[in-house]
């Protein structure tokens, strides 16, 4: 059985802070700040360059990426870490081109990461060989997928809602159809249990900034099913992607299996503080995680129902179907988070109407939902929201 009250105390919250944004960006593992002063200092500081060999700097993408390997239910050996998840995106989904020459047709949805489609329409404009992003609803995916269509661009996730998809069907229905998949995970990775080799699934990607704490900015993730692993292509023939970097050879030669996703020199700061935050999950049951985010969002669901009828849910009733967040709408959502963050309640606008909680079990319990529903209580009883200093929109919503 995981403890969560030891889990809870290995991250720094501040005091009088109630924190429900770990979906956009986790807090700070306490483990973390030792171990980005050791890399600074004994690694860095003390072997300068010759710590890329001492210190392992160069082979950290691949170890890591076994640690993420876990949590997502992949294969060891086939996820690698580095780069953004843009990065990440247009180099699965290139690949995954690459495999259906004969098709054109990328299918997303309307719940999708907008970054995602962005990296898409990017890289059809690149290719220039007629390709279409075809963007249907979330529910209507599944019937969407026919043999027109080259890749499926998933977000397991919905950004907006929490809305889950069915990774295991939807990959089913695509290979049925010939087509390849493209998950990304960067709402589910650390949020539920993840099972991308059950699944079947042919690439998947992600981020470590939000449930996995690793830190603004952290690191993004690409994994490549094995069967793929030796035949996916990168479009982005990065130096550390070569088969022999320190050959210098003028041509690029692919690299073996994940290697081959490599792109740039690795983060070694970042990586420090994301292996302290990595080692938080030692010993975390995914399946116990999931079934303590659902009873702390039901928890904050059923409160705000009755107390906040002006408050919409938009997240799906069944909590099977949404992962570890909770979205409500309102015409004044973003006024609303800012007269909540000011009262120590911290959790997020997406426009246009949307206000998003994250519930993360490894330090959140039960208290803090309550507290946090009855402060949202009194702000909308209240119309606290209704002041200028609220309603000042800030760059970061």
């Amino acid at each position: 059985m995981t403890d969560f009250t030891a889990t809870r105390a290995a991250f720094h919250i501040p005091e009088g802070v109630i924190y429900l944004d770990g979906n956009s960006l986790g807090p700070l593992p306490r483990a973390a700040e030792a171990a980005m002063a050791r890399a600074m200092r004994d690694e860095w500081g003390e072997m300068l360059i010759t710590g890329w060999n001492r210190a392992g700097w160069m082979a950290q993408p691949r170890g890591i990426g076994d640690r993420i390997a876990r949590l997502i239910g992949a294969e060891a050996g086939h996820v690698v870490l580095g780069d953004t998840l843009s990065i990440k995106v247009y180099q699965a989904l290139a690949a995954a081109l690459d495999m259906r020459p004969d098709r054109r047709v990328i299918l997303s949805d309307s719940g999708n990461f907008p970054s995602d489609l962005y990296m898409a329409e990017g890289l059809i404009r690149a290719l220039g060989r007629g390709h279409e992003l075809r963007v249907v609803s979330p529910e209507d995916v599944a019937d969407a997928i026919t043999e027109e269509v080259a890749v499926t661009l998933i977000t397991e996730v919905d950004y907006r809602t929490g809305r889950l998809h069915d990774m295991k069907d939807l990959t089913a229905r695509a290979h049925a159809a010939g087509a390849v998949t493209v998950w990304d995970l960067a709402h589910s990775a650390g949020a539920l249990p993840v099972d991308v080799a059950v699944a079947g699934a042919d690439f998947a990607v992600g981020c470590t900034y939000k449930y996995l704490n690793g830190g603004p900015g952290a690191p993004a993730f690409i994994y490549v099913a094995p069967r793929h692993a030796e035949a996916a292509f990168p479009a982005l023939s990065g130096w550390l992607g070569h088969d022999a970097p320190f050959a210098f050879e003028q041509g690029y030669r692919p690299g073996a299996g994940i290697e081959r996703m490599r792109v740039g020199t690795p983060p070694v700061l970042a990586m420090a503080a994301l292996s302290a935050a990595l080692d938080v999950w030692e010993g975390v049951d995914m399946a116990a995680l999931r079934s303590r985010s659902i009873e702390l969002s039901e928890l904050f669901i059923a409160e705000i129902e009755a107390a906040c009828p002006t408050l919409q849910l938009a997240s799906p009733r069944d909590p099977v179907r949404r992962g570890s967040q909770v979205s409500f709408c309102h015409a004044e959502g973003y006024a609303i988070i800012q007269a909540l963050i000011a009262r120590g309640v911290i959790g997020d606008f997406r426009a246009p109407d949307i206000l998003r909680f994250g519930f993360t079990p490894l330090y959140l319990g039960t208290d803090e939902v309550r507290t946090a529903a009855r402060h949202l209580a009194e702000v909308m009883a209240g119309r606290l929201w209704d002041r200028p200093e609220h309603r000042t929109r800030a760059a970061v919503t």
